[in-house]
């Protein structure tokens, strides 16, 4: 396997998920194990507005089962190796996070009781800055196949299906593909040394968020298990 980050977030998904399988039963493997999803650390509105803010960004590496997981990772595998060969392992992280983030608080607004898990919002952030970019005059030629109009097809396709199975968090995938379009429409694709900087920086910012929020979710559990 090539030490890629999209690989590592697979990894990391993947590792989140045998271990609710381990601590949460079998029963996590089809979603039906509430427990183990609220233990490593799912989206619950009413949790998240007592304070347990971190949960928008733990939820994105927890899935409500082995179809879930699968779907997802299969889409981080195929447009997050994409996004990170165009724009470099920082802007993709820092773009995927920031989007995942986005979506979940989008759905804490619109729907402020609902538990919601998953990698989709943010891997929608992947597919809304490759989308973005095809609207610039300024990206390059040869990336025009795979980006703008090309994506029309997979983004109408999925928010359809959003509207029309209820177990899918639609709104996470809006916000998601909104934050990413934005991302994608407003910076290009070449860097300079500023923006380099910048999104070295957000890069950064984007693990340090992460470690926080896990450390909260660590934090309370042993809390609650006490």
């Amino acid at each position: 396997m090539k030490k890629t980050l999209t690989n590592y977030m697979i990894t990391m998904n993947i590792v989140v998920f045998i271990l609710m399988i381990i601590f949460g039963g079998f029963s996590a493997l089809w979603g039906t194990s509430s427990r183990a999803l609220l233990l490593f650390g799912a989206q619950y509105g009413p949790l998240v507005s007592n304070g347990q803010w971190f949960r928008t960004i733990t939820s994105m590496f927890v899935h409500g089962g082995l179809l879930h997981i699968f779907f997802n990772m299969y889409a981080l595998f195929y447009f997050g190796n994409i996004v990170e060969s165009v724009y470099g392992k920082h802007k993709y992280f820092a773009v995927y996070i920031l989007s995942g983030v986005m979506g979940n608080l989008l759905t804490q607004l619109m729907m402020p009781n609902a538990v919601s898990v998953g990698a989709s919002g943010a891997i929608f952030g992947l597919i809304g800055l490759l989308f973005g970019s095809g609207f610039r005059h300024d990206t390059p030629r040869m990336l025009k196949p795979m980006v703008g109009t090309a994506l029309l097809p997979i983004i109408i396709i999925n928010i359809f299906l959003g509207f029309t199975v209820s177990s899918i968090n639609n709104l996470a995938h809006i916000g998601g593909l909104a934050a990413g379009f934005t991302f994608g429409w407003l910076t290009p694709v070449t860097f300079t040394k500023t923006s380099i900087k910048i999104w070295k920086y957000a890069y950064y910012a984007a693990l340090g968020l992460i470690v926080a929020a896990y450390s909260l979710l660590i934090f309370f559990t042993i809390i609650m298990l006490i």
